[in-house]
């Protein structure tokens, strides 16, 4: 399979200063708050925040069905994750890579995500930007992920 070369993006709108959306997405606090689609639960190992530092984290199935569907595809229910920052520009852009290398079958290739911070009033726009994956269902499914974990940001953000 050819890995197509378009993106996926989603933007999004949070009453609440700057600062605390980059927190989320920082610390390892506010990333263990939100991270992951609905179902899982993630936990960071290491946060070295800086261009070729890394983010470990373990994101673990902890519902049923995510993980009736984890069994299924053949993946473990807990997944190691590793990205790698390439720009850390303090409350403006985050832009990572990941190693797609959980799905079964299919060799692992780079993923790269950039989130871009735009204040505007009391509030903040966010922009994602994300590679599409190997192919439409994976593309698919990573849109669903990042649908999931981003109504989960929201949810986070309003508790502020």
């Amino acid at each position: 399979m050819t890995k197509p070369s378009n993106k996926i993006s989603f933007e999004r709108t949070y009453d609440a200063p700057v600062e605390d959306v980059w927190d989320l997405w920082t610390t390892a606090e506010g990333i263990e708050s939100w991270w992951g689609p609905e179902g899982f639960s993630v936990r960071v190992g290491k946060l070295d925040l800086r261009p070729g530092g890394e983010l470990h984290y373990a994101m673990t199935a902890t519902a049923p069905e995510q993980a009736e569907f984890m069994k299924r595809a053949g993946m473990p229910l807990t997944q190691q994750v590793r990205l790698t920052f390439t720009e850390v520009a303090p409350r403006r852009r985050l832009a990572f890579t990941t190693l797609a290398d959980f799905v079964p079958g299919v060799a692992p290739y780079s993923v790269a995500t950039l989130v871009e911070l735009f204040p505007e009033g009391r509030g903040v726009r966010m922009v994602l930007t994300h590679d599409a994956m190997h192919d439409e269902v994976w593309t698919q499914r990573a849109r669903m992920g990042w649908e999931s974990q981003l109504g989960k940001l929201a949810q986070t953000v309003a508790l502020r």
